[in-house]
C-alpha cells in the first residue's frame, strides 16, 4: 500500500469498534496508516456488580487502551447506552468529528440489527458522511468526504447482512486479540455470551473463504463488487 489511509470505525458502544473491526484496524495502523475509534455511547448498562457511571468510566478507560494496543485512538461521545438518539444533534457531533479527523475509510454498523443502539449508529453515520461532506453547510471545520464504506460484521446485526469484501487479517489477529481483552466484558465475566470464542471462530470461517489463515468479511453499500484480498478497496483521492 503506497497511499496514506486513515480509517475511522464508528461503534454504538465501546468495544463494538474493536470486536468487528479493530483486525483491519491493527493491520493497517502497522504498515504506518491511521484510525480512530469513535464510540457513540460506553456500553456501560450491562455490568452485574457497577453502576452505570463506574462502569461508563471503567470502559471508556478500556476504550482508551484496545485503541492503543491498535495503534489508534479512541473518541467518546457524551450519549447513553440503550438511549442513543437519532438526531441532528448526534449526527453533527459526529460530523464535526470526521470533519476534524479527516477519514477516508468509514466501517461501522450494519442496520439489520437486534440491538437498537447498532441501528441508531448505521443512521447516525449515513447522514453524519453526507452532513461532513457538504461545503454548504457550514460548520467549525471545513468539509471533508469520505467516499469509502464499509460495514462489519457483528453478531447483532445479522439481517440481510452479506459478506462481499474479505480481508486477510492472519498477521494481525493475535494483535487485535490482545486489544480486544484490555475489555472486561470480553474476559466473559460479565456475559454469557462467549464474544471471543464467537469472533475468533468468525476469523476463521471467513479465512477458510478468503483462502488464507485467518479472514475479516465486510459488506459495501449496494452495488460494489465481491472482494478478496489483503487490503480493503478503497478510492483514493
Amino acid at each position: 500500500m503506497t497511499a496514506k489511509h486513515k480509517i475511522m470505525v464508528v461503534g454504538a458502544h465501546a468495544g463494538d469498534a474493536e470486536i468487528m473491526a479493530g483486525a483491519v484496524v491493527a493491520k493497517y495502523t502497522s504498515q504506518g496508516h491511521e484510525a480512530v475509534l469513535v464510540h457513540l455511547t460506553p456500553g456501560e448498562k450491562g455490568h452485574k456488580t457497577l453502576t452505570p457511571e463506574e462502569y461508563a468510566q471503567q470502559k471508556m478507560e478500556e476504550g482508551h487502551r484496545a485503541a492503543a494496543a491498535l495503534g489508534a485512538k479512541a473518541i467518546f461521545l457524551p450519549y447513553k447506552d440503550a438511549e442513543l438518539p437519532v438526531n441532528e444533534e448526534v449526527k453533527y457531533a459526529l460530523a464535526d468529528i470526521i470533519r476534524a479527523e479527516k477519514p477516508n475509510i468509514m466501517i461501522t454498523h450494519w442496520k439489520g440489527s437486534i440491538h437498537k443502539d447498532h441501528e441508531a449508529t448505521y443512521y447516525i453515520v449515513q447522514d453524519a458522511i453526507f452532513y461532513a461532506a457538504l461545503p454548504s453547510i457550514k460548520r467549525e471545520l471545513p468539509a471533508h468526504g469520505c467516499y469509502n464504506q464499509f460495514f462489519a460484521e457483528n453478531w447483532e446485526d445479522p439481517y440481510e447482512f452479506e459478506v462481499d469484501t474479505y480481508v486477510d487479517i492472519t498477521d494481525s489477529y493475535d494483535q487485535w486479540l490482545k486489544a480486544a481483552l484490555e475489555y472486561e466484558l470480553f474476559s466473559g465475566s460479565i456475559s454469557s455470551f462467549r464474544y471471543m470464542d464467537y469472533y475468533k471462530a468468525l476469523a476463521v470461517m471467513r479465512g477458510c473463504l478468503a483462502g488464507t489463515k485467518y479472514a475479516v468479511g465486510l459488506m459495501r453499500p449496494k452495488g460494489a463488487k465481491v472482494h478478496r484480498g489483503s487490503t480493503l478497496p478503497v478510492r483514493v483521492l
